[in-house]
C-alpha cells in the first residue's frame, strides 16, 4: 500500500485491511466473530524514529494501524497493531487492557438513543406520566457516565422533546434518566430525580430556519474574492504558505494534527514545532444535587473529536477561496467512514501587520496582515467546537476555540418553580434552567525551536513583571523589570496563570543564540483566560480532571504520554495521566520538554445563550521572543486593496462626503 509521509492519515484501503487483520487475529485467539472497533488510525512512528527519518538519518518508518477493539459482547478492551507493510497486513501486537472502557463511538450513541427509546419501562413512562406517545419527537442525548453506578459499558440519556420535527428540543426537558448498557443492550438503570413526574416545560424557543417568519434586514453581501487564487500551495498533506510549513493530519482522537511546524528565515526553515494539538476536555457541571452530578464529559478522550467532526459547508462555516480535506475514520464494524470537507483551509484578511507614519510629511508604511487559517467544527452532543489553528506572517501562531450550540438543560425542581430562581444555573425559558458549567481544555505542544532533533535540548521558564520598588536603584520610582526562572523539574513546572505579573512562559533553545540579542532563540505562551477547576480537591472530579488543576504543566518527552486524563477516561475513576506522570517530578530540561497548557471557560449562561449560543471564544497565542534579528514581517510587500470601495461616493477620488464627522 502506498503512502508519501509516515504521518499521513490512514486511506479507506488501509482501514479495512486492518480490520481485516484484526479478524483474522481474533479468530486465530477463538474470540468472537462479533469485533466492534472503536478506532483505526495510523500508528505514529516513535518521535526518534521520526525524526531520524525526516532529517534524513533514519530508514522510512513501517507503516502501521493502532486499533481499539471490543470482542461483544465481553470485555476486555483490545488493542492492536497492524503493520500494514507488507503484501498481506498482519497483526504485530495485540493487548487486552482490562478494566477500563473504550471511548464511545457515534455508532455507540445512536445505538444507546435506540435502546432506550425501544425500552419498555421508558415508553411507559412517557405514555402514563408525560402523555408522550410519538418517539420521534423524544430527543435522547448521550453522555458519558461520571462516577457511579460504574459496572457495565454505561451510557445516560437526558431525555427531551420536541413539539415538532424541527423544534428545538432543549426547551422542553423531561426529568427522568434511563442508563443503557451497550454491552448488554438494554436499559439497566433508571434516575429519578424528582418524586413525581413535572409537567414538561410547553413554550417553544426556536432557531432553526424553518420555524422563523420574519428576518432582520438591510444586512448586504459581504464578498471573500481572490481572484488570483489562494497562496498556499499543498504538496500531500505538506503545507506552504508565506514562508510557513507544515504537515497536517487528523485522526479520530485529537481531530487536527499540526505536524513539523517551520517558518523559512534565511534560506533554512527553522523548526518551531514537532506536534501540536488539543488532547483533552472536561465539561463540568456545576449542580449538586442527583443525577446532575453525573455531568462531565471528557469529549475528547469520551467521544472523540474527529468522529463528532462536521461536514463544513462552502460559503457558510468558511468563507473565500477554500481548500478542504476529507477524514477517513472508521465505524464499528471496520468499514472506512468518510467526513467529507472535515477540514477547512484558508486565507484570512487580519487588519495591519504594522504601521507607521512619519508626521513630520504625513507619509505612512502600512502593511496589510493575512493569517492562513487551519479548522475544523465538532459537535458533541449538544456543543459545538470549533478549533481554528492560525498562521501569521510576523511568525505568530494563534489557537482558539469558539464555543457555540446548545445549552445543556433541566426542568427547574418544585423548589425552584417556588423561589422563582435556578439554584445553579439561569432560567432561559419558564421552567428550564441551563446549569453553570466550566469548560476545561488541555493542548499538549511539543516543541522543536529550533532544533532539527525535535526539540531536545529546550529548556521552559516563566516570566513575571516586577516593580523595583523604592531605593537608590529607582530614584524616580518608575523602574519594573522581567524576572525570568527557569522551570527545571516536573513539580516547579506545575504553575497557574497570573494576569498581575503578566505571566508568560518562553520555550528556549539555549544551544541557539541570536546573534544580536546574545539571548537564546525563543518562543512565548501568551495565554488568555484560564480558569482552573473548581471541583473540592480529592473529589472524584479533581482526580479524573486533574490536569485542569494547574495552567501549565512540563514533562519530558515520552511517546507513551499522549493523554493528560488518562489512555481511557470513559468511566474512570481518575489518577491517571500527567497528575500521576509528574509525580515522578523528573527532570525536563535540555530533557525534550513538551508543554501542556489547560485553559478553558467557567461558563454562568445567559438567557441571551439560548435558543442557541453566540460564540465564546477561549484560546492562547504563541509569540516569537528573539527568534529572528528583526520583525519577520517586515518584508511583505505594500497592498492597495482596489476592491475596496467608498461608502455614498460615486467618485473616483476621496472627497469629503464619503467620511462622516466624528
Amino acid at each position: 500500500m502506498g503512502f508519501s509521509h509516515p504521518l499521513d492519515p490512514l486511506s479507506a484501503a488501509e482501514v479495512k485491511a486492518a480490520a481485516a487483520a484484526c479478524r483474522t487475529k481474533a479468530s486465530q485467539e477463538k474470540l468472537s466473530s462479533v469485533l466492534r472497533f472503536n478506532a483505526i488510525t495510523a500508528e505514529e512512528p516513535s518521535k526518534k524514529a521520526l525524526v531520524a527519518y525526516d532529517t534524513g538519518k533514519g530508514r522510512r518508518p513501517q507503516r502501521r494501524a493502532f486499533c481499539i477493539l471490543q470482542a461483544w459482547p465481553k470485555p476486555p478492551v483490545i488493542e492492536a497493531i497492524v503493520n500494514l507493510g507488507v503484501p498481506r497486513p498482519v497483526v504485530v501486537s495485540w493487548k487486552p487492557i482490562h478494566g477500563v472502557q473504550a471511548l464511545a463511538h457515534p455508532d455507540d450513541c445512536i445505538l444507546a438513543e435506540t435502546i432506550a427509546k425501544a425500552d419498555p419501562e421508558v415508553q411507559r413512562k412517557l405514555r402514563e406520566e408525560y402523555g408522550i406517545t410519538d418517539l420521534s419527537l423524544v430527543a435522547c442525548d448521550p453522555w458519558s457516565v461520571h462516577g457511579p453506578p460504574v459496572e457495565g459499558r454505561l451510557i445516560q440519556l437526558w431525555m427531551y422533546v420536541r413539539s415538532s420535527p424541527t423544534d428545538n428540543h432543549y426547551a422542553h426537558p423531561i426529568e427522568f434518566v434511563p442508563f443503557v448498557d451497550l454491552n448488554k443492550r438494554k436499559v439497566v438503570y433508571m434516575e429519578l430525580p424528582h418524586s413525581q413526574a413535572l409537567d414538561i416545560p410547553k413554550r417553544d424557543v426556536n432557531y432553526h430556519h424553518t420555524l422563523f417568519d420574519e428576518w432582520r434586514s438591510g444586512l448586504k453581501p459581504l464578498n471573500v474574492v481572490q481572484p488570483e487564487g489562494p497562496s498556499f500551495q499543498l504538496e500531500g498533506n505538506l503545507v506552504k504558505w508565506q514562508k510557513w510549513q507544515l504537515r497536517l493530519g487528523f485522526n479520530f482522537r485529537e481531530g487536527v494534527v499540526l505536524h513539523n511546524v517551520g517558518y523559512e528565515d534565511q534560506g533554512r526553515v527553522r523548526p518551531i514545532l514537532h506536534r501540536a494539538s488539543l488532547v483533552e476536555m472536561a465539561v463540568p457541571y456545576g449542580d449538586v444535587n442527583e443525577p446532575f452530578q453525573r455531568k462531565c464529559a471528557f469529549d475528547v478522550g469520551d467521544y472523540g473529536l474527529g468522529f463528532c467532526a462536521n461536514s463544513l459547508e462552502l460559503g457558510c462555516d468558511c468563507l473565500g477561496h477554500i481548500q478542504y480535506f476529507d477524514a477517513i475514520l472508521n465505524d464499528t464494524k471496520g468499514n472506512p467512514l468518510v467526513i467529507k470537507k472535515a477540514v477547512c483551509m484558508h486565507e484570512e484578511d487580519a487588519g495591519i501587520l504594522w504601521k507607521h507614519m512619519e508626521y513630520r510629511d504625513g507619509t505612512a508604511e502600512v502593511r496589510r496582515s493575512r493569517k492562513l487559517v487551519i479548522s475544523f467544527i465538532a459537535t458533541v452532543v449538544n456543543y459545538e467546537y470549533a478549533f481554528y489553528w492560525s498562521l501569521y506572517q510576523d511568525g505568530t501562531i494563534d489557537y482558539q476555540i469558539k464555543l457555540t450550540g446548545e445549552l445543556s438543560t433541566n426542568a427547574l425542581s418544585a423548589h425552584e418553580l417556588d423561589s422563582g430562581l435556578g439554584e445553579y444555573g439561569t432560567i432561559v425559558t419558564p421552567g428550564v434552567n441551563a446549569q453553570n458549567h466550566q469548560h476545561m481544555f488541555c493542548a499538549r505542544l511539543d516543541f522543536a525551536v529550533d532544533c532539527d532533533a525535535g526539540g531536545r535540548s529546550l529548556v521552559v521558564t516563566e516570566t513575571n513583571v516586577e516593580g523595583m520598588g523604592a531605593g537608590p536603584q529607582n530614584p524616580f520610582g518608575n523602574g519594573f523589570r522581567a524576572v525570568e526562572r527557569e522551570l527545571a523539574t516536573e513539580l516547579q513546572a506545575k504553575r497557574c496563570t497570573q494576569s498581575h505579573t503578566a505571566r508568560t512562559w518562553k520555550i528556549k533553545n539555549p544551544t541557539c543564540i541570536n546573534p544580536i540579542t546574545r539571548t537564546p532563540v525563543a518562543y512565548k505562551m501568551m495565554t488568555g483566560a484560564s480558569p482552573q477547576i473548581l471541583a473540592v480537591p480529592g473529589s472524584l472530579l479533581a482526580q479524573r480532571g486533574e490536569f485542569a488543576t494547574h495552567n501549565l504543566w512540563v514533562t519530558p518527552h515520552s511517546d507513551t504520554e499522549r493523554w493528560p486524563a488518562g489512555d481511557y477516561p470513559l468511566q474512570s475513576q481518575g489518577g491517571e495521566g500527567l497528575g500521576k506522570w509528574t509525580r515522578q517530578n523528573r527532570t525536563v530540561s535540555g530533557c525534550d520538554p513538551v508543554v501542556w497548557h489547560a485553559f478553558g471557560v467557567t461558563h454562568f449562561p445567559r438567557i441571551e445563550d439560548f435558543p442557541v449560543m453566540p460564540v465564546e471564544v477561549v484560546g492562547f497565542t504563541l509569540k516569537p521572543v528573539n527568534f529572528f534579528t528583526g520583525n519577520p514581517g517586515v518584508d511583505v510587500p505594500p497592498e492597495r486593496n482596489a476592491a475596496s470601495k467608498l461608502n455614498n461616493c460615486c467618485q473616483r477620488d476621496v472627497d469629503s462626503s464619503a467620511s462622516a464627522k466624528l
